[in-house]
């Protein structure tokens, strides 16, 4: 009976372990920030208007004010596209997807705001997550998820929220993105307002 108890749950580990696996995208393209140091960074941003110049003074920055400060910076960016990615340090998928938005943020920062919102998670973890992930935005702290609840944002992790430029919520994604293009093709629907 045990024997066929531990052959029956080694059976469900590695099930589970090929459906995980046969979900998981992998991609071997270094993302672009990756490469490029802070001062490229802010050459290749130069130049933006100045909203989205705001949020990029204020690049790798944890910022406070909760949920009033989160709505006084969404208001400020309406007239753009604005994609709020909430992320804990702790968080794997949050790991596995942050060079697509350190990526992006440089590529599209010219037309679309970037904001992080650090969610469950205490200041010295998340500045050392920013160490090793730097991105040319802030990200707000929410300790309590409860910004994270105004916005719509479940209690899972990660959550990417997209608002067109009118300011309007358009789309929120629970978990990971895999790749940097199902990234890219979401902020173009969701955000952007372009293709199907």
């Amino acid at each position: 009976m045990r024997k066929a108890l531990i052959a029956g749950l080694a059976a469900l580990v590695v099930a589970a372990v090929v459906v995980g696996l046969s979900q998981t995208e992998t991609t071997t393209e270094a993302p672009v920030s990756a490469a490029l140091s802070t001062e490229q960074i802010a050459e290749r941003l130069r130049g933006a208007p100045a909203p989205l110049a705001a949020v990029h003074a204020q690049a790798n920055d944890l910022l406070g004010g909760e949920r009033t400060a989160v709505r006084e910076r969404l208001e400020a960016l309406k007239g753009h596209p604005v994609v709020v990615n909430k992320w804990a340090s702790w968080c794997g998928p949050c790991r596995a997807e942050f060079p697509h938005f350190q990526s992006l943020s440089v590529e599209l920062g010219k037309e679309v705001a970037f904001l992080g919102l650090n969610s469950g998670d205490n200041r010295g973890d998340a500045m050392e997550f920013l160490e090793e992930f730097p991105v040319s935005f802030p990200s707000f702290t929410d300790p309590n998820e409860k910004v994270a609840l105004d916005l719509g944002a479940s209690a899972a992790y990660p959550v990417t929220i997209f608002y067109d430029a009118s300011g309007e919520k358009t789309h929120v994604k629970q978990g990971q993105y895999a790749t940097e293009a199902a990234l890219r093709a979401d902020i173009e629907r969701y955000a952007r307002g372009r293709g199907a």
